[in-house]
């Protein structure tokens, strides 16, 4: 079975395209990889993120925001899906990418907000982190080398 190569975009690259990258990576087993980046990245991951994989024992020490420029030379890893998990990065133009993968949009909220108190933003990174790995849960039970980008949505 051919490795899929799934980039996960967000603008920030700092916390929902990391756990993003995390779960799928751990869900995948080896046959699916992931990636994140993204359009303009913090340059730090979000320490609730850290702390959150931490938590649900994944080895935080590879994760690291980082420009979806990085995907875009001759020698990154050609792609076969690309998921916005934010409306920003979905509305922006991205580059092309080789091997014309597919795009998908999954909005998720954004939990780097400083409106919310500690104990809110802790719980809606939670939320989120259960909402992303529900969603690839259903992502890799389905045949994807067999649908389209509408099926994927």
């Amino acid at each position: 079975m051919k490795k899929i190569n799934v980039l996960i975009l967000c603008t920030g690259n700092s916390a929902r395209s990391i756990l993003a990258e995390a779960i799928l990576t751990r869900l995948g087993k080896g046959n699916i990889i992931a990636y994140s980046a993204g359009s303009l990245p913090k340059g730090a991951v979000h320490p609730m993120a850290l702390e959150l994989l931490k938590s649900n024992c994944y080895p935080i020490e590879s994760f690291r925001s980082k420009s979806w420029d990085e995907f875009t030379t001759s020698n990154a890893p050609e792609m076969d899906i690309v998921i916005t998990v934010c409306d920003r990065a979905a509305n922006e133009i991205c580059p092309i990418w080789q091997g014309n993968p597919l795009m998908i949009h999954w909005g998720v909220a954004d939990p780097d907000r400083p409106d919310l108190s500690l104990i809110k933003q802790k719980s809606l990174f939670k939320s989120i982190y259960q909402e992303l790995e529900q969603k690839f849960t259903q992502f890799i039970e389905l045949d994807i080398t067999e649908m389209d980008e509408v099926q994927l949505q």
